[in-house]
């Protein structure tokens, strides 16, 4: 589970300061998928950072849930927090010279598997990830797709709780998109999966429940229904255009 508590995030400092997330409440279950959707500049991308507790809230807090259900503050507990999640940025930033195989092994062992998790964590993230075609290929060989199911690959080697997701089929071709979809729908059968992006589809293909940001703001929370009900519209498209100010849907 991932939990935000009036969770804030100011840059600068008097009249050069800026809120890039203003009091934002909400929570991400396991077994499923939340979207965080919002237009450029909305906050997304400071509340994954504050889940993957490379930065720390202003005000409020965030915090996340181990195998045990205990719930974990990402500011008063960062190290054990970034063993809790498991982060795909939008662009797969994989070494080229490596290949898929010596790159997963480098991760196990940062994340301190002993030999035998290691060993069983590489076969089940190969299989998790289809990745038996490619696992002794160099990183630079790889098709876009594939790379894409490398960058998820690290993120699951230490089997964490939580998956933070950046844009994940940005710059795929349908194909490649369908089976990062599929791939997303497994993961979160047993794990909180909190998905950023700005692509409305997404959401509708892959996602349970939707938060909608603007401006730094939590705009609404729900189901697609819900949120579209609440804002007397038909679709959460429209619901967006309406919460947001913004049209398209690449808003």
């Amino acid at each position: 589970m991932i939990e935000l508590a009036d969770f804030s995030k100011t840059y600068g400092s008097g009249k050069n300061s800026f809120a890039a997330a203003d009091h934002v409440t909400f929570s991400a279950g396991q077994g499923g998928v939340t979207a965080l959707l919002g237009p450029n500049g909305a906050g997304k991308t400071t509340i994954l950072r504050a889940v993957c507790a490379l930065h720390y809230a202003t005000g409020g807090y965030v915090r996340v849930s181990g195998d045990d259900g205990v719930m974990h503050d990402a500011a008063e507990e960062s190290a054990f927090v970034k063993r809790l999640v498991g982060f795909v940025p939008e662009q797969a930033m994989l070494p080229k010279e490596l290949t898929a195989a010596e790159l997963l092994e480098e991760c196990a062992d940062v994340r301190g598997l002993s030999p035998e998790e290691k060993k069983s964590a590489l076969l089940r993230v190969v299989k998790e990830c289809s990745l038996e075609s490619v696992y002794t290929k160099k990183i630079r060989t790889l098709s876009k797709g594939f790379c894409q199911r490398v960058s998820f690959a690290q993120a699951l080697v230490a089997d964490p709780p939580n998956i933070v997701l950046d844009e994940p089929v940005s710059g795929l071709d349908p194909a490649q998109i369908a089976q990062i979809r599929s791939l997303i729908k497994k993961i979160s059968r047993t794990k909180t999966v909190l998905l950023s992006t700005h692509i409305m589809q997404e959401v509708s293909a892959v996602c349970d429940t939707v938060v909608i940001l603007s401006r730094g703001k939590l705009a609404a929370a729900g189901t697609e229904k819900n949120i579209a009900d609440s804002c007397g519209v038909q679709t959460l498209e429209e619901a967006f255009l309406k919460l947001t100010g913004t049209g398209g849907e690449d808003a």
